[in-house]
């Protein structure tokens, strides 16, 4: 695995970029062989630091005529087209039939050209493309692809500001590197005829490509991006990303409770199945089953729902132990304090009902604190004349259970309700109302086990007294 920085587009520099991924990759597992951190026989790793690298190689086009000078000005550039627009052509970019037209070192001495350079003025450098040549390139993904290079244009291989661009700086990496397989978005497909007649023009074999498809938004057209997902909620980011200069804040799956291997499993079904009705893989197990051409051409719509899902099935199947650490950071949080068996067994309790150990509390705090208030529609629908009598007797009873388990308990319970013909929801419901303050939770027999017999009597009496 080789991570390679490709910031050759300085006007897009943002700082803290790199180690924003360098960190996001870590928090996934995904571990790096070969990097900036991590060095290797191939670097440097950072495109900024290989300008000689690239000057070698662009200074080799050059001399084989397949690279050329271009001091076009802005202005230049702007008639050109619209020259070109006003007389209806097919093509209004920058190519073979209009090259030798233009402000460029085809059309100019060597003298010339040289004195350009030499006075400073500012150039490009473009890709000269054959004319009238049939390119024929295959990708993985979407098969045979045929282009005409009367429809391409020369593109610009090293910018003004003395850096190349992506196609170029890539290319020469990708080689260099001895990279196998280049496989990227399918936003890159169209530049796959101009990457394909670069490794001509070096006379160098192709590695294999592969373009995957888009995300696209949960509904409607168009990719997935970030203000989609700070519209709807959800983030788009691994880990949460501060702005360094507006301050904006971008959600991440971190964040927001994934676990790093549902984050993975999530992002690999996205343009991806691997033909069988399994949903949920280790990353052992995805990189047995993975194959590109189980990869879909179509785009891939993001589910928000199926990401809490995953999440939900990796969650259910961690350790107790490990989730109550997890969890007890929220404890800590709200200055409440438990031992960690007690912890564990709450997470036991209600790990079930949640996707995010962050929908722990919510599930729990009773089992922590006695209710501060009750649930008025549960009030309105539980708690009638006849209740407060009810939790009376129900307080004798309990109050009189030794062990006060659980199972034992349940058993006492159920046993007066029945011997004295009284409806099993109207005590039971009034029972949680006051334990929880709520009708929700776990078996109501384990949470009285957990917060013990006393607890259990004194929250029947504050209900009584403050509901009536």
């Amino acid at each position: 695995m080789i991570l390679r920085i490709e910031d050759t587009d300085q006007k897009r520099y943002v700082e803290g970029a790199e180690a924003y991924i360098m960190n996001a990759l870590s928090w996934c597992g995904i571990e790096i062989d070969e990097g900036v951190k991590q060095g290797g026989d191939y670097g440097p790793y950072r495109q900024s630091d290989r300008k000689e690298v690239y000057s070698h190689h662009i200074k080799e086009l050059i001399a084989e005529g397949k690279a050329y000078y271009a001091f076009d000005t802005p202005e230049e550039l702007e008639a050109m087209r619209t020259k070109l627009e006003e007389a209806k052509a097919d093509n209004t970019s920058y190519n073979a039939a209009i090259r030798n037209t233009m402000n460029n070192s085809l059309v100019m001495s060597e003298q010339e050209v040289k004195a350009k350079i030499d006075a400073g003025a500012p150039y490009v450098i473009r890709f000269k493309m054959p004319e009238d040549e049939i390119i024929e390139t295959r990708d993985i993904i979407r098969g045979t692809i045929k282009v005409d290079t009367a429809t391409l244009d020369d593109k610009i291989l090293y910018k003004s500001d003395g850096m190349p661009t992506y196609h170029f700086a890539n290319i020469v990496d990708d080689h260099l590197m001895e990279i196998s397989h280049v496989i990227r978005g399918e936003e890159w497909l169209p530049s796959l005829p101009l990457h394909a007649m670069l490794y001509k023009a070096f006379n160098w074999d192709v590695p294999e490509f592969a373009h995957l498809p888009l995300l696209l938004k949960p509904s409607g057209k168009g990719k997935l991006s970030k203000r989609d997902g700070d519209k709807l909620g959800f983030p788009v980011f691994p880990m949460e990303w501060k702005d360094p200069e507006s301050g904006d804040v971008a959600m991440g799956y971190k964040e927001e409770g994934y676990f790093p291997e549902a984050f993975i499993n999530f992002l690999a079904l996205l343009g991806w199945n691997p033909g069988t009705e399994q949903e949920y893989f280790t990353k052992e197990e995805l990189i047995e089953a993975f194959s590109l051409d189980r990869v879909s051409k179509g785009g891939a719509r993001f589910e928000q729902q199926k990401a809490r899902n995953i999440n939900a099935h990796y969650l259910h199947r961690k350790p107790d132990h490990e989730l109550a650490l997890l969890f007890k950071e929220q404890l800590d949080a709200r200055n409440l304090s438990a031992d960690e068996e007690y912890i564990t067994q709450v997470v036991l309790l209600v790990k079930e009902r949640v996707s995010f150990v962050s929908e722990m509390w919510e599930q729990s705090y009773f089992f922590f604190s006695a209710p501060e208030e009750y649930d008025a529609k549960t009030v309105k629908k539980r708690w009638k004349e006849n209740t407060p009598e009810l939790m009376r007797q129900l307080k004798v009873i309990l109050a009189n259970t030794k062990p006060f388990t659980s199972a034992h308990t349940e058993e006492k319970v159920k046993a007066w309700i029945q011997d004295n013909e009284l409806g099993m929801g109207a005590v039971m419901n009034a029972f949680r109302l006051c334990i929880v303050g709520a009708s929700k939770g776990p078996h109501m027999f384990d949470i009285i086990e957990m917060i013990g017999q006393e607890e259990t009597i004194r929250r029947i009496e504050k209900a009584i007294e403050e509901l009536g």
